[in-house]
C-alpha cells in the first residue's frame, strides 16, 4: 500500500492516523531491510550467507530445536535438552534465546528452511519496532501521520538494529519493547489500562530480559521527563511515578518464573572473562551517527540524516516551548554521555561489562533522538534559523568524525545525497505549512522518503558486507546438513546409546541443528561443570570455554555411551581451514548403558593428563602414555616444546613409541595447525584466550611402533609433556564388557527424568553418563530423592545393595522461587482488580435516601 492509498484511507476514516503511521513504518522498514540484503547479495536474496557469529552458532540452531519441540521431534523437553552437552538445562536457554512470541512462528516453516524462518522473524521484529514507535510518536504529540511513519522506520532501521541486532535477533525484542513501555508510561500519566501495562512489562522482560531491562530504564527516563513537563503538582507526580514503579514491579514479578531460572543459570555457567570498559574516542562516537559507518565495538547511533537534523534543530526551534526543548535536549545529551562513563555503563548493562559489544544499550539513545526529532517536527517544520544551526552542528560532527577510521569512502557520497534529501525536503515542507501546495508537498515527501530509503538501505548493506568480512560465518542449511541429519536419523538409538554428530562441526550447536546427542554445546549458559569436565578429558572449546566441542575418542565414547558417531569432511564453507577427511561415514561402537555401577571407592581427583582422567572416569587403565620429544625444523630438540616460532616455524616433529597397531592420540591443547601420522591428518585450533584445541586421533601406530608426527603450525604454540597416548583396545573392550554386565539392564529417559533398572545387589555408586549440573535430585529404590552426588563431574547415586532402581529428576534452579514470586504478582493483580471494581461500583451506584445527607455533608466539608 503506497502513501497515496494510505492518505485516501485515512481521510475516508478507514484508518486512524496512528494505524496509518504504524502501517507505513512497517512497510518502509520491510522494504528497506529486504532491499538492503538484495543490494548486499545476502541470503535469501543472494549467495552470501547471513549466518555470522552467534546467528549461525546459536540462534539458528536454537530455533531449529524449538521447531523440533513444537513438532514433537526433540530429545528432551522444556527442562532438559538431551541433545547438547550430554544433557543440559534447557529452560534458561529458552528464556535467553527463544522466549519471544515471534519465535513460535518458526513452527510454520519447513525444517530445512530454518534459516528463512529466522530471517522472516528478524524482519517482522524490526517492522514491529517501527510500527510501535510510529504509534508512540502520535501519542506523545499530534502531527503528520506520514512523518510519524517515516520517523518510526528511522528508529526500526537505526544503526544498532541493522549493524548489531540483525544477527542477534533476540535483542530486537528490546527494540520493540522500548516504545511499548513508553506507551505504558503514557497510560500511567492518564491513569488508563493498568492491567495491560503490567502485561506489556511482563512480555517485554519475558521476550528478552536483557534488552527489556535496558528498555525499561529508557522508558523510565522518558516518563520522568514527561512528568517534569506535565505541570502537575509534585505530590501528583510522585503518585504517578509510584504507580509506574508498581506496574514495572508487577510485570517483572509475572516474568519471575523465567527470569529466576535464567539468573540461576548464569550463576552456574562457565565464567567468561572479566572485561574492563573503555570508552571510544569522540570522533568514533560521532562517526556512528552518520550513514554507512560500521564497527563492532562502538555505539551504532545512526537514525537517518533527517531525524538527526531535526533532533539537532530542536534546541533552536522557537516554535517549541522552552521547557520541552530543554528537557528533551538534556535527556538526549545525558544518555549520550552515560554511554561513555564507566559507572553508568555498568548500570545500563546490569552491572556487568559484556564480553562482546560494549554498547548494547545504544538503541535507547536512537529512540530518544527519534522522539526529539518528532518534537521538533510536530510543532511545525523548524524555521531557517533552527535548520541552519542544525546544519552547522552536523557539519561540526562530520568534521570531527572525518578523523575516524570508520568513515570509509562510501560514507561521503551517501551522506551528501542524504543531506540534500533531508534539507531539501524539510525546506519544501515548510513552504507548504498552512497552504495547499500539493505538488510542493509531494516533492518534499519524495525527497524525505527517497533520502531515508537510500541511506538506510546503504547503511544496512554496508553493515552486512562488513560483518561478513570481519566475523566468522557459516553456510545456511544445505546438502551437508541434510546428509548429516539423515545419517544421524538412521543411526539413532537414544536412549540405549547416544549418536554423536561428529568432531568435524559445522556450527557451534550441531546437535540442535542436525540431530543426535553430543557433547557439543554453545550457550551463554554453558554449565561450568560441563566445560571443566570435558576440558579435563582432553576436550576443546571456543568462546573462552562456553562453546564446548565434540571429542572423537573411543574412551570418552564409552564413558558417555556414544554408540554411533558421524565422521564428516571439513565444512567446505570454511575455506580457511585445511580441507581434510573423506566422505561422510558412521562408525559404531559397543558401549555401556547410560547408567553404570562403579564399585571402586572414589578417592582420586582429576590431574594434568587427560589420558589418566579418562581412565579415572572409565574405571580401568587402558592407555600407555608414551614418552615423546619435540624437534624443530633443523632436527634439534625444541625448547619447552614450543612450535610455530623460532627454529620450529614450519616443520617441527614429535617422536614417540606405541605398540604396533594401537590407536594413537595426540593431546596438544595449545597447538594450532595440522598434525600428520602416516596418511592420517588432524587439525588443531588454538588461539589464546578464545580457543583450546581438542585431543585428536592420528590413526593406528605403524608396525615398527616408532612414531614421527609431522606438525605444520599456523601460529605459535606448545606441545606439552605426555602429549601422545596409545590406546589398548583389548583393555578397553574388557572395561566396557564389565560396565555392561554390572550396569543398568534397562534405562528410560523423559524430559527431566532418568529411570534405570539395576541388577539385584548392586553396591557402590550408580553413575549417570550426564554432567552433574545443578538441579538434579536422585533416589535409589524407594528412598527420598536428594541432591545428586558428583562423580568426577557426572551424576552419581550411592548404592547399598538393596535398591534395584535409580531415578533422577531435574528441577531447574530458581523455578520454585520464580513461581512463588509470579504467583504473588498474580494474586496482587487480582486483589487490585477486585478493589478497583468495587470502587467503580460504588462510584456508579445512585445514592440511596439514607446516604444522601451524609454525602452532602461530606461534600460541603470538602
Amino acid at each position: 500500500m503506497d502513501r497515496s492509498t494510505l492518505s485516501t484511507a485515512v481521510s475516508s476514516g478507514h484508518f486512524s492516523p496512528k494505524k496509518a503511521a504504524a502501517l507505513l513504518a512497517a512497510a518502509v522498514t520491510v522494504t528497506v531491510f529486504c532491499a538492503a540484503d538484495a543490494l548486499a547479495r545476502s541470503y535469501p536474496f543472494g549467495p552470501r550467507t547471513r549466518n555470522v557469529n552467534d546467528l549461525g552458532n546459536q540462534y539458528v540452531p536454537f530455533h531449529a530445536h524449538l521447531w523440533d519441540l513444537l513438532h514433537g521431534r526433540a530429545d528432551g523437553g522444556l527442562f532438559v535438552n538431551w541433545q547438547s552437552g550430554y544433557g543440559s538445562s534447557f529452560l534458561p536457554d529458552l528464556g535467553t534465546y527463544l522466549s519471544s512470541p515471534f519465535a513460535l512462528l518458526v513452527g510454520v516453516f519447513p525444517r530445512d528452511e530454518i534459516d528463512l524462518a529466522v530471517y522472516v522473524i528478524t524482519v517482522l521484529k524490526t517492522a514491529s519496532a517501527g510500527a510501535a514507535m510510529a504509534w508512540l510518536l502520535l501519542c506523545l504529540r499530534p502531527g503528520r501521520w506520514w512523518a510519524a511513519g517515516l520517523l518510526g522506520a528511522s528508529y526500526a532501521l537505526c544503526g544498532w538494529s541493522v549493524a548489531v541486532a540483525s544477527y542477534n535477533p533476540m535483542w530486537l525484542d528490546g527494540l520493540v519493547a522500548l516504545p511499548l513501555l513508553c506507551l505504558v508510561g503514557e497510560w500511567t500519566l492518564n491513569k488508563r489500562r493498568p492491567l495491560l501495562g503490567v502485561l506489556i512489562v511482563a512480555l517485554a522482560w519475558i521476550a528478552n530480559f536483557y534488552t527489556g531491562y535496558m528498555a525499561t530504564i529508557g522508558a523510565g527516563l522518558v516518563l520522568l521527563l514527561r512528568l517534569w513537563l506535565s505541570g502537575l503538582p509534585n505530590r501528583e507526580r510522585l503518585k504517578l511515578a509510584g504507580r509506574a514503579a508498581g506496574t514495572v514491579a508487577l510485570g517483572v514479578g509475572l516474568a519471575a518464573p523465567l527470569l529466576a531460572v535464567v539468573y540461576f543459570g548464569t550463576k552456574h555457567a562457565y565464567p567468561g572473562r572479566v572485561v574492563q570498559f573503555k570508552p571510544v574516542p569522540t570522533q568514533d562516537l560521532l562517526a556512528r551517527l552518520l550513514p554507512t559507518t560500521y564497527s563492532f565495538s562502538s555505539p551504532a547511533l545512526y537514525v537517518g540524516t533527517t531525524a538527526l537534523l531535526l533532533a539537532l534543530a530542536l534546541p533552536f526551534d522557537r516554535a517549541v516551548p522552552r521547557r520541552v526543548r530543554a528537557g528533551w535536549t538534556l535527556l538526549v545529551v545525558g544518555v549520550a554521555l552515560s554511554l561513555q562513563w564507566g559507572p553508568t555503563h555498568l548500570v545500563w548493562h546490569a552491572f556487568a561489562t559484556p564480553q562482546g559489544s560494549a554498547y548494547r544499550q545504544a538503541f535507547v539513545l536512537c529512540a530518544l533522538l527519534v522522539i526529539a526529532a518528532w518534537h521538533a517536527l510536530s510543532y511545525g517544520v523548524p524555521d531557517p534559523r533552527a535548520l541552519g544551526a542544525a546544519g552547522a552542528l552536523l557539519a561540526l560532527i562530520t568534521a570531527v568524525a572525518s578523523r575516524s577510521h570508520f568513515m570509509h569512502p562510501v560514507a561521503w557520497p551517501v551522506l551528501g545525497l542524504a543531506l540534500i534529501g533531508a534539507l531539501g525536503g524539510l525546506v519544501l515542507l515548510r513552504r507548504t505549512n498552512g497552504r495547499r501546495r500539493s505538488a510542493v508537498a509531494a516533492l518534499a515527501v519524495f525527497l524525505l522518503f527517497g533520502g531515508q530509503f537510500g541511506e538506510a538501505m546503504a547503511t544496512s548493506a554496508v553493515a552486512t558486507r562488513w560483518r561478513l568480512g570481519h566475523m566468522d560465518d557459516y553456510a545456511p542449511w544445505g546438502d551437508r546438513q541434510q546428509e548429516q541429519s539423515e545419517a544421524i536419523a538412521r543411526a539413532d538409538g537414544w536412549p540405549q546409546y547416544r549418536t554423536e554428530p561428529g568432531r568435524e562441526q559445522t556450527v557451534g550447536n550441531d546437535p540442535l541443528l542436525v540431530g543426535g546427542q553430543g557433547a557439543q554445546y554453545y550457550s551463554s549458559l554453558t554449565a561450568d561443570v560441563l566445560s571443566r569436565t570435558l576440558t579435563a578429558l582432553g576436550g576443546g572449546w571456543t568462546s573462552r570455554g562456553r562453546s564446548v566441542q565434540s571429542l572423537d575418542n573411543a574412551v570418552t565414547d564409552a564413558i558417555f555411551s556414544v554408540g554411533a558417531r558421524v565422521h564428516s569432511p571439513t565444512d567446505p564453507h570454511q575455506a580457511q581451514l585445511p580441507q581434510i577427511g573423506g566422505p561422510l561415514t558412521v562408525s559404531r561402537q559397543d558401549v555401556p548403558p547410560l547408567v553404570t555401577v562403579r564399585t571402586a571407592p572414589d578417592r582420586a581427583s582429576f590431574g594434568a593428563s587427560p589420558y589418566r582422567n579418562q581412565e579415572l572416569l572409565l574405571g580401568s587403565r587402558v592407555y600407555t602414555v608414551s614418552r615423546s620429544a619435540v624437534y624443530d625444523d633443523l632436527g634439534t630438540p625444541a625448547r619447552d616444546g614450543r612450535v610455530g616460532s623460532g627454529n620450529a616455524l614450519s616443520q617441527p616433529t614429535i617422536t614417540a613409541r606405541c605398540p604396533a597397531g594401537s590407536p594413537v592420540y595426540l593431546w596438544a591443547p595449545h597447538f594450532s595447525g595440522t598434525a600428520q601420522l602416516g596418511k592420517t591428518t588432524a587439525y588443531f585450533r588454538f588461539g589464546y584466550p578464545r580457543n583450546r584445541a581438542a585431543m585428536a586421533s592420528l590413526g593406528p601406530a605403524p608396525a615398527s611402533g616408532r612414531l614421527r608426527i609431522a606438525l605444520t603450525p599456523d601460529r605459535p604454540g606448545r606441545i606439552p609433556q605426555g602429549a601422545v597416548g596409545c590406546l589398548d583396545t583389548a583393555r578397553l573392550h574388557t572395561a566396557v564388557e564389565h560396565l555392561k554386565a554390572t550396569g543398568a539392564t534397562h534405562v528410560t529417559v523423559s524430559d527431566a527424568t532418568i529411570h534405570a533398572e539395576l541388577p539385584a545387589g548392586s553396591k557402590g555408586t550408580a553413575v549417570v553418563a550426564a554432567p552433574r549440573i545443578a538441579g538434579w535430585r536422585c533416589a535409589a529404590g524407594d528412598a527420598t530423592a536428594v541432591p545428586a552426588k558428583d562423580y568426577h563431574g557426572l551424576i552419581a547415586v550411592p548404592l547399598d545393595g538393596s535398591a534395584t532402581t535409580v531415578t533422577c529428576t531435574f528441577h531447574p534452579p530458581g523455578l520454585r522461587l520464580g513461581t512463588t514470586v509470579g504467583a504473588a504478582s498474580v494474586l496482587t493483580l487480582i486483589l487490585l482488580g477486585a478493589l478497583t471494581a468495587v470502587r467503580r461500583r460504588r462510584v456508579t451506584e445512585p445514592p440511596s435516601p439514607t446516604t444522601t445527607r451524609p454525602l452532602e455533608r461530606v461534600s460541603s466539608a470538602l
